[in-house]
Formats: structure tokens, C-alpha cells, sequence
């Protein structure tokens, strides 16, 4: 059964009692089902954030970027652990995209494919993780927690921001657990989105939210309680999840965020000063 609904909340960008008009509208996009089902807010989030930008090493002013796990090669997919930073590069190609992952557990894994081999696909749980492009998915190990960080694409050392961030999520079973947190520049919480559950074992879930402007300094993810540990190996908990696409608007230089908040202090007829 599919079900799906867009949400409209308003957040106020860190402490500053900012004036109505510098105030930020945020979209959720919230879906769940069958890879059929979830397609269509899939589609409709991607529309929502614009053109997919070539994987090209250059930073562009606007569009979106995605990451679906496919690209990555067997010497980074389970059993070997994947790099956090493996997005996150210089290099021009696919891996220049200014997104790189940490975890409080002891890395990540990016499944393996079904070539030959003696390592399981899905993380041997074939029933339970469904892609949602074939063939590879992701997951952080010894811990249900992912931290997205956002950089300028082939700047990783270049800090950036973005104006929306969504995934899709895999057999995610129990409510209120799996969620993600969106924060700015400055570590305040601006939203939060909880991911709706699935009605089926092995359906998946998409959650995105998109804002005004491009403010979104770091995503938390949060996925179940129950963290992977290996392949065929989950810990304690009622919940298991894994991920798959990661969709998010082009990562921009940090100062947008100075310019919003400078925008609304000339509203109060303030003037904000950046500390040298």
C-alpha cells in the first residue's frame, strides 16, 4: 500500500529572531512502498532541486547531485570497508561529488554486487534490503549513525552547504527511530524529518526536505536501532536498516548562509560583521 505526503513547516535559521520575510519555508517529501511506489516523490524531489550536474569535477551554481553506491569498486564493497571520503575527491570523475560520510562506529560498507564471489550481496540480507537502484547499498557498521558533511565538488577541503538533502531507505520497520537531522553552518538544529515506515517487510522509504536557500551544513542520519556488524550480521535492536540513493542540491560556498543572515539584521537595521 502506498503512501505519500509533502509537508510544509517553517524553521528559524539559528538563534536571531529573524524578520518574516528572511524566514525559511522547508518541504518534506515523504514516501513509502514498493520501488514503484516511492518513484514518483523520488522523481519529484530530484525535479525540486534541478538539473543533475555531470560528475565532472567542477562546482556548478545550482542543480543537484546523487549518489547511488553503483560506481563504487569491489576494492571498497564488502567485505573491504568503504572510505568516507570516497566522494569527497579532487579528482575529476565520479568521485568529486562534496559529500563525505563519519560515524561513531567503525566505518562503512557498501555491499557487494551478485558476481560471482563468496561474499553475499545486500549484506546477506537478501529478503530485507531491496534496492532501490541495483545493485549496491550502504550502511555504516557498529553504529546506526551517518553524518553528512557537505563540500565544494573537487574542493574537499572547501566547506559547503546545500538547500535540500534526501534518501531512500530500506526496510525501515519500526516507527520513530529512523529519522534525519538537518543542521547549520553555525551547529544549530534546523529540521528534522522522521522517515515513515513500511506497510511490507522488505518495501523501502524515501524522506527528503528542501529549503529556501542553500543553508544545510551537515545531515545526521539515523537509520533503526539495530547497527549493522558485518555480512549477515546485525546487532541488538527491533530495526535494521540500510540505504540506498543519497540525493541532495549542489553543495555552494559557506558565505550564502552569511548573506541570509546579514539579510535579515538589515531588516532590524543591524549590521553583521565576519570576525577576520
Amino acid at each position: 500500500m502506498k503512501c505519500s505526503q509533502v509537508a510544509v513547516q517553517v524553521a528559524v535559521l539559528g538563534a536571531l529572531a529573524l524578520p518574516a520575510a528572511s524566514q525559511a519555508a522547508i518541504l518534506d517529501f515523504l514516501d513509502t512502498g514498493t520501488k514503484t511506489d516511492i518513484t514518483d516523490t523520488v522523481i519529484t524531489y530530484r525535479g525540486a532541486l534541478g538539473a543533475l550536474n555531470p560528475n565532472n569535477g567542477s562546482h556548478f551554481a545550482a542543480g543537484r547531485r546523487e549518489i547511488n553506491w553503483d560506481g563504487v569498486p569491489d576494492i571498497q564493497s564488502d567485505p573491504n570497508p568503504f572510505s568516507g571520503n570516497f566522494f569527497n575527491q579532487a579528482t575529476p570523475g565520479g568521485r568529486a561529488r562534496g559529500a563525505a560520510f563519519t560515524t561513531p562506529g567503525t566505518g562503512f560498507l557498501v555491499s557487494a554486487d551478485d558476481s560471482p564471489g563468496t561474499t553475499a550481496s545486500r549484506f546477506g540480507f537478501g529478503n530485507d534490503f531491496i534496492p532501490f537502484s541495483e545493485q549496491r547499498i550502504f550502511s555504516p557498521v557498529g553504529s546506526v549513525i551517518t553524518t553528512v558533511d557537505f563540500f565544494i565538488p573537487g574542493q574537499p577541503g572547501v566547506a559547503g552547504t546545500t538547500r535540500g538533502f534526501g534518501a531512500v531507505f530500506l526496510d525501515v520497520e519500526q516507527p520513530g527511530l529512523t529519522k534525519m537531522d538537518y543542521f547549520a553552518v553555525n551547529g544549530d538544529l534546523l529540521h528534522s524529518v522522521l522517515v515513515p515506515v513500511n506497510a511490507t517487510s522488505g518495501d523501502m522509504s524515501f524522506a527528503g526536505a528542501l529549503f529556501d536557500n542553500a543553508v544545510v551544513a551537515r545531515v545526521v542520519i539515523t537509520t533503526g536501532n539495530a547497527a549493522l556488524l558485518g555480512n549477515g550480521s546485525e546487532g541488538p535492536g527491533t530495526d535494521g536498516v540500510a540505504m540506498d540513493d543519497f540525493i541532495y542540491g549542489e553543495p555552494v560556498p559557506e558565505p550564502s548562509t552569511w548573506a541570509m543572515l546579514a539579510a535579515g539584521l538589515a531588516g532590524l537595521g543591524l549590521t553583521l560583521r565576519r570576525r577576520r
